[in-house]
């Protein structure tokens, strides 16, 4: 399988199908600066799918904290899900499947390669697919977008051959042993949460939660839990050499009782053997006495045994004509028919919904008609251009109408001004009307200092009031006297003498004289202000009227659109119902076809009834001659001669006391029958055997005579009682009173002993038969138990010595594994403070460390081996390193940790480009401090080549985006939508030939462009 199809190549764009409710137009990224992803949600940030695309992003660049090994199904909880979604009325599916591409591209190199990861929510979660070029979902409509997605993963190559990869070789397949990606993410899908260093103080972080957010970085996350693994398999390995050394001392205990227990059981095979050996003389009294009545039942046998395979013939016939008509081929028809039938149904019905639909469409747009009629009737038989051009004219004569008012508006303020002035202002008309004509003048009150009791006896020569004399030049008297000749009763002085405009007799005669002729003016512009008033109102009037005119003349155009719709919909109504018209004769044709093939299959089922009775009546008769050869064999079996020629048998030849085996079958022999209880000899009873009779059964009746004749002439009854002597004392040395009785060998002992000789003997063969049968058993297991005891106890303490040595090598595996974690894990973090003390020198700090103490392995093997992580930094030059936790000012601690961040993140890089993705970047930062930040991260991201993506809230938006190297705003304007609003992303990227071969697949296509894919 290839691996590192990525290679060199860095993140270039990135888009989201049916992940969360993510947009899915494409979003271009510069790599090797800082990325700040902002949001605008319906109320806040909150919503808009920040975590959701900085998650996309971490689970398409191999994060191992999706946990890829063990099929990263969290990856599957960022799919689009309706239930969170849903907002009152609106409704959408979940989604079952989604992707998140990757376009890759090597900087000025021009060979982009796109990677495709589908996200599905059943096994396997994650499929991986890639091609060479830009391949994007490019469509005009998001719904366009995801269908066309669905398309081009189909026509991906499989990337595993005749499969494709899955999560468990994302990591391996796309980006080989590199680290690629590493994150701090709050978002919920993720099945574990790292500690965020940049989430709250760091001087409130614990020193083991400043390595597990290390670890994390750094994906010593993954060793460590090996090294939990190894102390785990060496746990189970001491308990298993414990348990397997206890189980030795246990079975040798026990196998000291079981080896008593089988030598008193040979003791009673001897006895057992004896028992046999008496019961043999009563079996050889009763074999043969029902041989002649066997005979006679044998041929009776035979006659049912004809009658009953007649029958059975017959049966046989009549199933073959059943099977014949229950061939299937009429039902396959009348299935056929039916789905016809079905599938006709469905589109007769499908075309009267269509009908209703278009039908409903035309009712609702005739309801439409009156109340656009109304509104037509307003135009007054004017058209659009007509109406709008008269709108206009109104428009312009209001706007004439109104300029006519502002100047009577001013006239009116200024001649109200003036009748103000002229009534109480001391010489102020006189030095308005000379200053408005460019003459330098002073009020005579102004110009001399007079004492303030007399003012009232000052007046001018000629008698004329002092507050209205104004001084002026002696060379400026007569353009003065006709400036102010407007304002009779005006008094001029001068070198030259004084001067008096428009004298009357009596000074105040001047004063009534001005304030009548303001008034006049007053009443003048008023009664000019109010005529253009009334003009205005009837331009008001007239554009209203034209408004409405304008609006008829509209209606009457969407009545002519509404017509013509109309039209369009009964052509519509006339071809649905002409199709609907056509298919009824298909579908009448359709159910008289079913209702045929139905009549024949009910037809057929008839027939197969009547057979099916005749088959019956044919078996009781069957059964009838069977059961009677039954109650046959059952007279013969009632006979007892098979039963005793077996027993017979079963007893010959003699056993020996040690033997309880069957002896082999004897040759058979014609002999003669001895009656039961009888004492002659067997040699003298004639006996006649019929051929079915078993050769075995003659051959065990010449040896049970043979046996007689050499055996103690004892009766039935004697052989008997002594049988039962020698069995009691084999049931005794068999079972101990503590031991168990088999069930059978129980409930057989308890009839015995019931106290009935009958009982006595019905049970005595089978009890007989149940013991030798148990101690066989028993002798076969004793045997092999003698054998199992040896081969046990050797076994078991070679498990235990093997246990052992098992026990001991997985303690010395661990301690090697433990001791290499040790230097990996140190030499990680040597790196980490080289790298966290270089950051700290280049950029406006004396110098910083890590102090990391090796802790000792827990002795749970279920707990994590947890470290210790304490970072030190100078405050000054030359001083000593000071722990991170002594009290410092809030910058120094915000700039510290993003400090650590970035050199965890240089360490676990290895020297390639490594994207470090940040959820609520910098909420913790104060806002005095938030910009240097977020600068400093920038400018360590371009410095060391790592692209840093970072999610903001809304309070940090203004610090991030002066500083940043790329902004990404995701948007989502209402709930009523099941998608984001289109991005807005705001980047310069220095390779501009990456922006060119970006750009016509991220920005709008046409709608004809949408139709085809670009090459």
């Amino acid at each position: 399988m290839t691996e590192n199809v990525v290679g060199d190549r860095v993140l270039v764009a990135v888009q989201a199908i049916n992940i969360s409710r993510l947009s899915t137009h494409p979003v271009p990224t510069v790599p090797g600066t800082l990325i700040v992803v902002a949001g605008a949600g319906p109320k806040d940030s909150n919503g808009a799918g920040k975590s959701s695309f900085i998650a996309a992003i971490t689970a398409l660049l191999g994060d191992e904290q999706w946990r890829f090994a063990s099929g990263a199904k969290a990856v599957s909880e960022l799919l689009f899900n309706a239930e969170l979604a849903a907002q009152g009325d609106q409704q959408w599916a979940s989604a079952d499947h989604g992707y998140i591409i990757g376009v890759f591209d090597v900087p000025s190199a021009g060979l982009p390669i796109t990677v495709w990861v589908r996200v599905n929510q059943e096994a396997p979660h994650l499929e991986v697919r890639w091609t060479d070029g830009v391949c994007l979902a490019r469509a005009a409509s998001e719904a366009d977008r995801v269908s066309r997605a669905d398309e081009l993963w189909a026509e991906l190559p499989k990337s595993a051959g005749r499969r494709d990869v899955v999560a468990r070789d994302l990591t391996r397949v796309l980006y080989g042993d590199r680290v690629r990606c590493v994150s701090f993410l709050s978002t919920s899908v993720r099945s574990k949460v790292a500690t965020n260093l940049l989430s709250q103080p760091l001087n409130e972080i614990s020193p083991e939660r400043i390595f597990e957010a290390i670890a994390a970085l750094t994906g010593l996350d993954a060793e460590l839990d090996q090294e939990r693994e190894a102390r785990r398999d060496e746990h189970a390995k001491r308990v298993r050499a414990a348990q397997a050394e206890e189980r030795l001392r246990e079975f040798e205990s026990d196998s000291a009782a079981l080896l008593t227990t089988f030598d008193r059981r040979d003791q009673a095979r001897d006895r057992l053997a004896e028992a046999l050996r008496f019961w043999r003389g009563r079996l050889a009294r009763r074999l043969v006495d029902a041989a002649d009545r066997d005979a006679d039942l044998a041929t009776e046998l035979a006659a049912h045994q004809d009658t009953a395979d007649t029958t059975a013939d017959a049966i046989a016939a009549v199933r073959t004509e059943i099977s014949g008509l229950k061939d299937d081929s009429l039902d396959r028809a009348l299935a056929s028919a039916r789905r016809e039938l079905a599938s006709t149904q469905v589109r007769a019905n499908k075309l009267e919904t269509e009908r209703a639909v278009i039908q409903n469409t035309a009712d609702e747009l005739r309801a439409q008609i009156p109340a656009l009629e109304d509104l037509q009737r307003q135009a007054d038989g004017l058209d659009v251009p007509t109406a709008n051009a008269e709108l206009a004219d109104a428009r312009r004569v209001l706007n004439e109408a109104l300029k006519a008012q502002g100047v009577a508006d001013r006239e009116a303020q200024t001649a109200e001004t003036a009748l103000q002035e002229a009534e109480s202002g001391p010489a102020s008309a006189q030095l308005n009307a000379l200053a408005a004509a460019g003459l330098p003048a002073a009020g005579l009150l102004d110009a001399l200092d007079v004492a303030e009791h007399a003012h009232d006896t000052l007046a001018t020569p000629g008698g004329w009031p002092h507050d209205l004399a104004v001084i002026v030049d002696s060379g400026d008297m007569r353009a003065a006297a006709h400036a102010l000749a407007d304002l009779p009763g005006s008094v001029l002085v001068s070198s030259a003498g004084v001067t008096v405009v428009g004298a009357f007799e009596e000074a105040v005669t001047g004063r009534d004289a001005r304030i009548k002729a303001a008034e006049q003016r007053l009443v003048r512009a008023r009664d000019t202000q109010e005529r253009a008033l009334r003009t205005v109102r009837q331009a008001e009037d007239g554009v209203a009227a034209a408004e409405r005119r304008v609006e008829g003349a509209d209606a009457a155009v969407r009545l002519a659109e509404i017509h013509q719709r109309l039209t369009n919909q009964r052509d519509q109504l006339t071809i649905l119902q002409t199709t609907i018209t056509e298919l009824t004769p298909a579908l009448d044709t359709a159910e008289q076809e079913v209702s045929a093939l139905d009549f024949r299959a009910r037809t057929r089922n008839m027939e197969v009834e009547r057979l099916d009775g005749r088959r019956q009546r044919l078996e009781s008769e069957r059964d009838q001659a069977r059961t009677r050869a039954a109650q046959v064999t059952a007279e013969r079996q009632a006979l007892d001669l098979p039963a005793l020629a077996s027993e017979w048998s079963a007893h010959w030849p003699p056993m020996s006391p040690n033997r309880l085996g069957n002896p082999p079958a004897p040759k058979a022999a014609a002999t003669s029958a001895n009656p039961v209880g009888s004492h002659t000899p067997a040699s003298h009873v004639p006996v006649s055997l019929t051929p079915e009779t078993h050769a075995l059964e003659a051959h065990a009746l010449e040896k049970a005579r043979a046996w007689l004749a050499d055996a103690d002439h004892l009766t039935a009854d004697e052989w008997w009682r002594a049988a039962e002597r020698h069995l009691d004392a084999a049931l005794r040395a068999t079972f101990s009173e503590t031991d168990e009785t088999p069930e059978e060998l129980d409930f057989l002992i308890k009839e015995r002993r019931s106290g009935r000789s009958a009982q006595e003997l019905a049970t005595f063969p089978a009890l007989c038969a149940s013991l030798a049968s148990y101690l066989r058993s028993q002798e076969e297991f004793e045997r092999h138990q003698r054998h199992q005891i040896e081969s046990q106890v050797t076994s078991r303490r070679r498990d235990l010595s093997a246990a052992t040595k098992g026990a001991e090598e997985a303690a010395q595996s661990t301690a090697v594994h433990r001791a290499a974690l040790t230097e990996a894990i140190k030499a990680r973090l040597t790196r980490v403070a080289e790298e966290f003390g270089k950051l700290d020198t280049g950029y406006g700090g004396y110098g910083a460390t890590l102090d990391f103490p090796v802790p000792a392995a827990p002795a749970d093997p279920e707990q994590r081996w947890s470290w210790r992580v304490i970072p030190k930094w100078r405050r000054g030059e030359a001083q000593t390193y000071v722990p991170y936790n002594r009290r410092a000012n809030t910058a120094l601690m915000d700039e510290k940790a993003v400090k650590l961040v970035c050199a965890a993140a240089i360490a676990s890089s290895g020297g390639t480009h490594l994207t470090l993705v940040l959820d609520e970047l910098g909420r913790n930062l104060g806002k005095e401090h938030r910009r240097e930040a977020v600068s400093l991260f920038r400018r360590i991201g371009e410095t060391h080549g790592i692209t840093v993506i970072g999610a903001l809230q809304d309070d940090m938006e203004p610090y991030a985006i002066d500083a940043c190297g790329q902004y990404i705003k995701l948007r989502r304007s209402s709930d009523a939508t099941p998608y984001n609003d289109p991005p807005i992303i705001i980047a310069h990227d220095r390779h501009p030939e990456r922006v060119h071969t970006l750009a016509p697949w991220i920005t709008r296509p046409t709608p004809d462009q949408a139709a085809g894919n670009p090459a």
